[in-house]
């Protein structure tokens, strides 16, 4: 069983699902953060303004943001593809993703309301990562467990971050 392989539906599924959660936040995060920050400012008033201010984003910066996270997603995917699953990267972007769908979740519980990319997070993103990684399971490729899922879970703030402020380095005038 160690030879075997993942088929590139759990590979390039990844950049798919992922697709498909950011086209919901392409179209909604930019007037969602504009329209939604007086209720998170009343909610809690000793966030520093310039936290508020940051959390302001236009739509050219969610789109470039989203475009660099592209790139991120992608090479995850190729290097799932070219070891057939086996990409440490790979398993630590997927690992990422699945959590980052149940953060949709928990922010959307803590809001009361909508949150940008809460309707695909259970839809798409969960069922997907849990698919992919009984696929990578049944395949008897390890799935790392503990350690890919605790990289997921720091890294992908790390790296949410690290494009949202490339964005907004790129996009200043």
């Amino acid at each position: 069983m160690a030879g075997k392989v993942v088929s590139g539906a759990v590979t390039w599924g990844l950049f798919a699902a992922w697709a498909v959660h950011d086209a919901e936040e392409l179209a909604t995060m930019a007037r969602w953060t504009a329209t939604a920050r007086p209720r998170l400012q009343e909610r809690f008033p000793q966030v520093p303004d310039a936290v508020w201010r940051r959390m302001d984003l236009s739509q050219r910066e969610v789109n470039t943001a989203i475009g660099l996270m592209a790139g991120v997603v992608a090479a995850a995917s190729a290097a799932g593809a070219r070891t057939g699953g086996r990409s440490p990267f790979f398993g630590t972007v997927l690992f990422g993703f699945g959590l980052h769908g149940a953060v949709h979740l928990a922010q959307s519980a803590a809001y009361r309301g909508y949150t940008p990319g809460v309707v695909t997070a259970p839809l798409v993103v969960i069922p997907y990562s849990v698919w992919a990684v009984r696929r990578l399971a049944a395949s008897g490729i390890p799935v790392g467990g503990g350690r890919s899922a605790a990289a997921g879970l720091a890294l992908f703030p790390v790296v949410a971050a690290g494009v949202q402020g490339l964005a907004r380095l790129l996009n200043r005038r």
